[in-house]
This record gives C-alpha cells, sequence and structure tokens, in this order.
C-alpha cells in the first residue's frame, strides 16, 4: 500500500521500529490520504461504520498473527490460555476461544463471558483472591477448574460437592517465595493477597486430600508485563523447581503446572520488546523435564496483554484546539474515564506517554498535549507529545490499547458517555 510520501513512510516506520523492535506486523500504515489502516480500512471509514467516537477497535487479524507467530516458537507440549481480564470483551473473547487452548477468568461476570464464548468448560479456570460462596458455587456447577487461594474456599467447595454428588476440581495457587524480577506488576513474593504462601501449600494439600476434592495442579503466577526474557525463564524454572518439590505432598499425581504469564508488550522509546524466542527454548527445556518427572501433566502459560494489548487502538475525536500560555491543547472527546493506564493512573509510578498519534499526515509538527473532557488535570491521554499539527474534527489515536482499556476504567466517572468498542 502506497503512502503520501516515502519521507512519511520512513518516520512512522523508524517511528515504530524503535518502540518494538522487529515486530513488523504491529506497524499501522497510513493510506495515500495519511489514515491509517486498520482491517484493510482507512480509519474514519472505520469510525464510521462503528458509529461515533470515542471508541476501542479492535483488529482480529492482528490478534491471529500474534497468536500464529507465538504457537510457531511455543513447543507443542506447552499450552497457551488467554487471560479474560486483559480484555473481556465478548466478541473478542469468543474470537480467542478458536485460537486458544483454555481461558482463565477471575470474576463471575468473566465466567458467564467464557461459557458464552463456546469454550469447553473442561478447558476454563477461575483464579482471584476474595472468591464469593456464590462465585465458587457457580465455578463447580459449570465444572470448571478452580484455583483455589485459601482454606476457606476449599471449604466452600466441600459444601458445594456434598450437595452435588460431584468433586469440585481444584489446583492450588501458590504465593510464590520469590518475585518477578523488573515486572510491571509484582503478584508474588512476601505477604501477599494472592495464593496460599508456599510454606502451607503441603497442609493444602492435605486438607484437598481428606476433603476428595478433585486435585489438577498447580497455579504458579509471578507477575505481568515484563519485558525481560531472563527474568522470565528465571520466574519459570523456580516455579517448575517449586511445583516438583511438592508432589510428594500431592492427593495425586499434579495434571496441570499454569506457570502464568507476565510477557510485557513495549508502550514507550524506551522500551524494548520481549524476546519470545528465548523465553519459549526454557519452555521447551522445562517441557521435556516433565515428561521425566511428572508423567501426564501439561504444562501452561496464561497470557492476556501480550496476545492483546497492540492489536487495540482507543480513538478520540478532536472537539477543539486550545492554546495557553503558548502550550497546545488538543481537547478530545475521550478521556481517562474510558483509558485510564494511557492517562497515566493505572499504576504508573512516572507519568509516560502511550505512542499516540493524529490520524494524517501533515506539512508540520508540533508539540501537544491531548486532554479529554473531564473536570481534571489528570484527564491528559497525552503530555506533550510531538503529533502532526491538528485541527477540530481530526482523529486522534492511542496505540497499544487493546489491554486493560475500557474494562480497566472509572467508565461512570462525571456521568460522561460510555465508549463503543468493536472487534474489526
Amino acid at each position: 500500500m502506497r503512502c503520501r510520501s516515502a519521507g512519511a513512510v520512513q518516520r512512522l516506520a523508524g517511528w515504530f521500529a524503535a518502540m518494538i523492535g522487529d515486530l513488523p506486523s504491529v506497524i499501522w500504515q497510513r493510506n495515500d490520504d495519511g489514515e491509517f489502516i486498520v482491517a484493510g480500512k482507512p480509519l474514519s471509514e472505520i469510525v464510521a461504520a462503528v458509529g461515533s467516537t470515542p471508541c476501542y477497535l479492535y483488529d482480529r487479524g492482528r490478534i491471529q498473527q500474534r497468536i500464529s507467530a507465538l504457537r510457531a516458537q511455543l513447543p507443542e507440549a506447552v499450552q497457551l490460555h488467554y487471560a479474560v481480564k486483559a480484555n473481556p470483551m465478548p466478541a473478542l473473547v469468543c474470537r480467542m476461544a478458536a485460537l486458544v487452548d483454555g481461558l482463565d477468568v477471575a470474576s463471575a461476570g468473566e465466567l458467564r463471558i467464557a461459557l458464552d464464548s463456546g469454550m469447553d468448560p473442561a478447558r476454563i479456570s477461575f483464579a482471584g483472591p476474595g472468591k464469593s460462596d456464590a462465585e465458587l458455587a457457580q465455578a463447580h456447577a459449570a465444572g470448571i477448574l478452580v484455583n483455589v487461594e485459601s482454606f476457606r474456599e476449599i471449604n466452600v467447595l466441600v459444601r458445594a460437592s456434598e450437595r452435588t454428588g460431584t468433586a469440585a476440581r481444584v489446583a492450588v495457587r501458590v504465593n510464590l517465595p520469590f518475585e518477578l524480577r523488573a515486572s510491571g506488576m509484582k503478584m508474588s513474593g512476601g505477604a501477599r493477597p494472592f495464593g496460599i504462601d508456599a510454606e502451607r501449600v503441603p497442609e493444602m494439600l492435605g486438607r484437598i486430600r481428606d476433603s476428595g476434592l478433585a486435585f489438577e495442579g498447580f497455579h504458579l503466577f509471578a507477575g505481568s508485563q515484563n519485558l525481560h526474557a531472563e527474568a522470565i525463564i528465571e520466574a519459570q524454572t523456580r516455579s517448575y523447581e517449586l511445583a516438583l518439590g511438592l508432589i510428594e505432598h500431592c492427593p495425586q499425581p499434579p495434571r496441570l503446572l499454569n506457570l502464568g504469564g507476565g510477557f510485557g508488550i513495549p508502550y514507550t522509546l524506551r522500551d524494548t520488546a520481549l524476546d519470545v524466542h528465548a523465553v519459549c527454548d526454557n519452555l521447551a527445556t522445562l517441557a521435556a523435564r516433565a515428561r521425566r518427572d511428572m508423567p501426564g501433566a501439561r504444562l501452561a502459560i496464561e497470557l492476556g496483554r501480550y496476545l492483546v494489548g497492540e492489536a487495540g487502538i482507543y480513538v478520540a475525536r478532536v472537539i477543539e484546539r486550545k492554546i495557553s500560555h503558548e502550550q497546545v491543547f488538543l481537547i478530545v472527546d475521550g478521556g481517562m474515564h474510558h483509558h485510564l493506564a494511557a492517562s497515566g493512573n493505572l499504576g504508573q509510578v512516572m507519568r509516560r506517554n502511550y505512542p499516540v498519534a493524529v490520524n494524517r499526515l501533515g506539512a508540520d509538527k508540533e508539540i501537544a498535549s491531548i486532554s479529554g473532557p473531564l473536570c481534571t488535570p489528570l484527564d491528559l491521554l497525552a503530555d506533550r507529545a510531538e503529533l502532526d499539527v491538528a485541527e477540530a474534527g481530526d482523529l486522534v489515536v492511542v496505540f497499544q490499547s487493546g489491554a486493560y482499556g475500557r474494562s480497566a476504567s472509572p467508565r461512570g466517572f462525571l456521568s460522561h458517555p460510555d465508549v463503543i468498542e468493536a472487534l474489526v
């Protein structure tokens, strides 16, 4: 597809190459008019078909490409699960159900979406602290695997099993005695609300044995959003060895070892893409060990952001262009109530802009901030970013927005309209 000029192509490709390394599949091309191409069509046409801005657009072709590329490197013996919490949009989850080996949910709401997707309940698992009695009963009734995280959950599932005459399927989520180094969000090591402290796991396994529940394995999730292959490799290897040391306490040989996720995606120019090949090589080594150490057990990884994050964009329209003390503000019709992460208010210690762009190539560039319609200075989608000069009516695009977007945002804040989502 031709672009407006060779220089424009070089600027765009160079910018994305610096951000994502050697992953050309996620470069968003422009057409002759400078519009981004989404699912084979100009962005303005997609927005018109969706109905309005603001909107999230998820490119099913890019999701397919990401999963195919990962499958090509992932050992056949390792299953690929999708963490629904990354993006629970029903149409997207239905698409994912046809592409992965299992779905992992974190609430009864996500469980309903997973069941509606057509995924075999035997390949759905439920993790998360504070599962209610009703959620546990629902999970058991649906026949899914529950990653138990407390002795209370065991007791509730025992009662549910006694009522139905069918043993609940359980795996033990372990609070690992180490952290995932360089992780954007650490979920193990030290005092955590997640899982069972490693030293108490033998006690829990004994309780499962005595209660007659159907034990299936372990859930070992150390953290998320990590771009360092060596850290993920270390966490996976140590998780495997911990599980191996627990086998003697298991009610029956484990059938599943879920090694979690942690695969990150780059968000800024300073980020370097994860060396997935190195991680997959290590998984091949662990799978070979498992064939000897745990006959009949399967390994799995649980990914969310890595599978869908780079396939999604958030699109807002410029309402007006304002200048205050010589600083340019593009006031748009969407903001932090739809995309909290892009505003820097979802766990960032220091605010960093997501990659953003205007949906047309102009002759001039400028430094501008993209601000939403909310009455708070926190409503900032980009702070002093270099952009093509934009005017009222132009579309602004926030990339890397396929994960932890709409569902992770305070959509009721100040009662502005909700955001549209579309799988295109």
